[in-house]
């Protein structure tokens, strides 16, 4: 696999706290987009680690074609 599915054009809110790790699926074959239950195996691709440097609301890819991994670029606006 060498280009990820897209999991949804639009990007995924999720409340984030600060200091928390979390494991964005790269690959787009995810059941709990946005973010990684290993169904990447044997893909090639592996998540992407996000720290939240704050508690907010991060907005994490759907498209999996952002530059800015993992948060959205706006990507999806140009599939």
């Amino acid at each position: 696999m060498t280009k990820p599915v897209v999991a949804q054009k639009a990007p995924y809110g999720v409340a984030v706290e600060a200091g928390r790790k979390y494991y964005w699926c790269s690959c787009g074959l995810s059941k709990k987009q946005p973010f990684c239950d290993g169904s990447h195996a044997g893909t090639g691709m592996t998540p992407i680690v996000y720290e939240a440097t704050e508690t907010k609301t991060a907005w994490f890819c759907g498209c999996k074609a952002t530059a800015n991994k993992p948060l959205c670029d706006g990507a999806h606006t140009k599939l």
